[in-house]
């Protein structure tokens, strides 16, 4: 099979539609950082700054500048401005990032997450990465051992669950290390972290897959056993899953891991059978592994997240292993996709689809959605499906 019509439109996509929207809509001239709340024309309905969508846009509009053969300096600048606005008055007195700011610059949200120095980190590293300006470096390490050292307890005293909750394991810390530490090793050039990478892939392939329902959950209890009896402990996040083992197969990748790639993919093979609406197609965004209620009333939503996340990993196992079932979820999972979230009137992609496909409203940013998983997923398909095709 040939991937070059789906390259021609995976091309025009980003930067005809993706990156135009945001580019032209983003950015607050006026203070610094950028508007994510964007309605379906692009006019912002909300001025809060969440950190985790702001620093996904300085890293996506970094890497896409470093990415690009014929350098867009205007990416970069957005980029930049967004960096001083954030690291200026992103932080507490203790250097952790909150998890949001006002319009001015004023915090907000307290920093109970430990996601907002994730991607400091991440922004951080890929303007480094474009520019090798040390104070990106800089940014990116110290951000990145404020994660680190957050896992064990990341909401530190903003916790609010008491001595009764059972204590969990949570999958989205680790994936996202595993991702981070690819990160940082290829934006600085450094393989300090390659301990705490290793560490975080082990912990996600041991530790939250589950043989029998052949998913990975959400949460486990510490001893890495499963509760069965809690919804918290029965939920699953089909897109979550997907998004970590794309992670995982680009660190057996760098490792020359055959072991770990036939079985990070045999994990994306059950977590789409487990996923897929077999009535309306597309991926359940929540999921109760007992099938019992789900206490999230959007569980049974499209989101646009996981359709992107689950085609990269789809690719990346066909990439690796030339398995013909990861080519037909593709060609499924693209097809789906692409026939449901674009808006072809205003540019963008709608984030919440009802079960059957219909758009539950208008957004095309918000708290949760920004610059990232889309455009990110436009970039790392289209590298995947050009090295699959020089393969071939």
């Amino acid at each position: 099979m040939s991937f070059l019509g789906y390259i021609k439109r995976y091309e025009n996509e980003l930067f005809n539609n993706v990156i135009p929207f945001w580019e032209k809509n983003c950015e607050d001239k006026k203070y610094g950082g950028y508007f994510s709340f964007l309605n379906k024309d692009g006019s912002a309905y909300d001025s809060e700054k969440f950190m985790w969508m702001q620093w996904r846009i300085v890293y996506m509009f970094a890497i896409l500048y470093r990415a690009s053969e014929k350098k867009n300096e205007n990416w970069l600048r957005i980029a930049k401005q967004g960096f001083d606005f954030l690291e200026k008055n992103g932080k507490d007195q203790e250097g952790f990032y909150y998890f949001a700011i006002n319009r001015q610059g004023q915090p907000s949200v307290a920093p109970y997450s430990i996601y907002s120095d994730c991607f400091a980190a991440m922004g951080a590293a890929a303007l480094y990465h474009a520019t090798g300006d040390e104070k990106y470096r800089t940014e990116a390490n110290h951000s990145m051992k404020n994660y680190i050292s957050r896992m064990h307890n990341p909401k530190g005293r903003w916790e609010k669950g008491l001595s009764g909750r059972p204590a969990r394991l949570n999958l989205g810390h680790f994936m996202i290390l595993a991702n981070l530490g690819h990160v940082m090793k290829e934006c600085l050039g450094t393989n300090i972290y390659d301990a705490d990478t290793a560490n975080a892939v082990g912990t996600v392939m041991e530790k939250f897959w589950h043989p029998e329902f052949r998913i990975l959950f959400e949460n486990v209890n510490t001893d890495a056993s499963f509760d069965l009896e809690s919804c918290d402990g029965r939920h699953v996040n089909p897109g979550h899953g997907l998004e970590s083992m794309w992670f995982v197969l680009q660190y057996a990748e760098k490792e020359n891991d055959k072991k770990l790639i036939a079985k990070a993919s045999d994990y994306i093979s059950g977590l789409l059978d487990f996923g897929w609406d077999k009535t309306f197609g597309g991926i359940y965004y929540f999921m109760d592994v007992l099938g019992k209620p789900h206490v999230e009333l959007q569980a049974d939503m499209k989101l646009w997240w996981p359709h992107n996340e689950a085609c990269i990993a789809v690719l990346y196992a066909y990439k690796l292993t030339k398995d013909d079932k990861f080519l037909e979820w593709f060609k499924r999972l693209d097809e789906w996709s692409f026939s449901n979230f674009p808006d072809r009137e205003c540019g963008e992609w709608f984030a919440y689809l009802h079960r059957d496909g219909r758009p539950a409203n208008m957004l095309k940013g918000g708290k949760w959605k920004t610059f990232f998983h889309l455009p990110r997923f436009l970039l790392v398909s289209l590298k995947l499906m050009k090295e699959i095709e020089e393969a071939e």
